[in-house]
């Protein structure tokens, strides 16, 4: 380990830092097992905003659509294949590293497409699918915390495939992706099957919701409220400060305790959207501020290298004082009309719409390749 590097120290702190980037280049050129041996990455995650950054502009997937397109696939089926080969060869890259932390990381996350976000029976089917053809160890599905994404998790929970609970942003979130988490493993227990190899992340968002509620602060500030400005850029913190004090109480119970003497693991929060949007702010604010035991940050390649250059590494997740500052924050929202919990709903259905257009786009970008190739046939 560079004992140098911020990001290999967040190790000591008990935070394991994922790049949330994949590209296929990476994987060809050293530069993925770069980040692993340089920079203590232990994990990567995808979403379709990322595999449209992948697959677009990139010559590394011409010569397999155009085979594949000799073969009659359609490009539904194209993408499906492009995107279980890049996540194939990213779990076989980190299969290492899941071997030598027994499990604790090494991870791969691939998501279930966004048309299924509401319908439970078509995420549980999909999750399923991916989980088998993948057939490595070391993924993650991802899955949605809506109100149809819960039920969908403790199934596949149950049935041993390890989850990645995304688009998470409030503290009503988190407390049924734990119970979901639980419950899972609890029926999974009584089914006589063993629990130690079954792992989950629970994703909350940081970045996004100081981006919606610093908008509503400043209108707020322009119509003349006290004390409205000075809360900019405390949102996002608080809430994610509060929801790993809920983490911590959650898995130092006497319900955990049973599981964990058949064991099962901690379901670690990680942080997401942890890029700063707002340049006012330091570029790191959102891993700094959030370093502490059981946690992961994924970082997007710019924040990666930002940290990288100038990171700051000490347990800041409660430190003296953070807490009661954290409850004052909401508190003082709540009190300006701004409910943290009816933001994470607005910002969830974001999101899952944001990912949608990701994908169409994406999947645009391959009907005009799958065309092009046809064309020359």
């Amino acid at each position: 380990m560079n004992s140098t590097n911020p990001l290999c120290r967040l190790l000591d702190e008990g935070q394991s830092p994922w790049l949330d980037q994949l590209r296929r280049e990476w994987l060809a050129d050293g530069t993925m097992q770069a980040f692993v041996d340089a920079d203590c990455v232990q994990g990567v995650t995808s979403n379709p905003s990322i595999f449209k950054g992948a697959l677009q502009g990139s010559e590394a997937y011409g010569e397999q659509i155009g085979s594949l397109v000799a073969a009659g696939l359609d490009p539904e089926a194209i993408y499906d294949r492009l995107t279980l080969d890049d996540i194939q060869g990213t779990c076989d890259l980190f299969r290492g590293l899941y071997d030598e932390t027994a499990g604790r990381d090494g991870y791969v996350s691939h998501e279930v497409t966004p048309a299924l976000a509401y319908d439970t029976a078509g995420t549980i089917a999909e999750a399923r699918r991916l989980w088998n053809a993948i057939d490595r160890p070391n993924l993650m599905i991802k899955i949605p915390a809506t109100n149809e994404g819960i039920p969908a998790v403790r199934t596949c929970l149950r049935e041993g495939i390890n989850v990645n609970i995304t688009l998470m942003f409030s503290l009503c979130h988190y407390d049924a992706v734990a119970e979901a988490y639980l419950a899972g493993l609890e029926e999974r227990l009584e089914d006589g099957h063993p629990l130690d190899h079954v792992a989950s992340v629970a994703s909350f968002f940081v970045s996004r919701v100081d981006s919606h509620v610093d908008a509503r602060l400043d209108t707020l500030a322009a119509a003349g409220l006290e004390g409205a400005a000075a809360l900019r850029g405390e949102a996002a913190v608080a809430n994610a400060r509060r929801a790993w004090r809920r983490a911590a109480e959650v898995f130092g119970s006497s319900r955990f305790a049973r599981l964990a003497r058949s064991g099962a693991n901690v379901q670690r929060v990680l942080w997401a959207s942890t890029s700063t949007k707002n340049p006012a702010y330091r570029d790191v604010k959102y891993v700094e501020e959030l370093i502490g035991p059981d946690t992961v940050n994924t970082l997007p390649l710019k924040t990666l290298e930002a940290f990288r250059d100038h990171g700051v590494v000490a347990r800041t997740i409660d430190a003296p004082g953070t807490m009661v500052r954290a409850d004052e924050v909401i508190g003082s929202l709540c009190g300006m009309g701004i409910d943290l919990e009816e933001v994470g709903q607005t910002l969830s259905r974001d999101g899952v719409a944001a990912f949608q257009a990701a994908l169409d786009d994406v999947m645009a970008t391959v009907r005009d390749q799958v065309a092009q190739r046809s064309a020359r046939v």
